[in-house]
């Protein structure tokens, strides 16, 4: 693991507080995601759409984060069985963080708005579906963050740190929260009105 910088986070209450621990380009990458789904979860959790802006997020192993307060106070809610997870807060919903749903492939994408100090993380180094002509979309700095993604969670799990996460139960491989599953319809309305 690089040396980086600590960097509190907390939920808009203040209720949920943390460290994103060693943050720098070794340990993570910092990028922008304009996918309709990240757009969708920000809307589900009262948000606004931040269209034609991205969601940031930063991308490391749940090893990297430490639990202040109110850890018990996540959710976890997911837009299909197979879907990635979305933590909110359960006190003011504000979006949290992204994993996916086997703990052994150690990745989390921390929301950088819940971070006091983002700039911290330096450049954004990767965009992902970046709207395009006749909606498409295109990607840049792909291999960054595929690669980085790739790298980390194979180390974790070769030492055995993909244990050290505070999101799942890593005996039954079960998140810590119950996954609320939204419905067909609703996640079908949230993304007509982000067409």
């Amino acid at each position: 693991m690089g040396r980086g910088t600590d960097i509190p986070f907390g939920c808009a209450c203040g209720t949920i507080t943390g460290t994103l621990l060693a943050a720098c380009p070794a340990n993570g990458t910092h990028i922008a995601c304009h996918c309709v789904d990240c757009r969708a979860a920000m809307v589900y959790c009262d948000q606004p759409d931040p269209a034609p802006d991205p969601v940031p997020l930063y991308q490391t192993t749940p090893a990297q984060l430490r639990f202040d307060s109110g850890l018990d106070r996540l959710e976890v809610f997911s837009f299909g069985p197979k879907n990635i997870l979305r933590w909110r807060a359960g006190c003011c919903g504000a979006p949290m963080l992204n994993t996916l749903r086997n703990p052994k492939i150690s990745f989390v994408g921390l929301h950088t708005q819940r971070l006091t100090a983002p700039e911290a993380l330096g450049r954004l180094r990767g965009y992902a579906f970046v709207p395009g002509a006749q909606g498409r979309t295109k990607h840049t700095g792909t291999a960054t963050f595929v690669w980085g993604m790739i790298k980390r969670s194979l180390l974790a799990r070769i030492t055995g740190r993909w244990r050290e996460t505070p999101l799942f139960d890593v005996t039954t491989g079960q998140p810590i929260a119950p996954i609320q599953l939204v419905p067909k319809d609703a996640r079908k309305a949230l993304l007509k009105r982000l067409r």
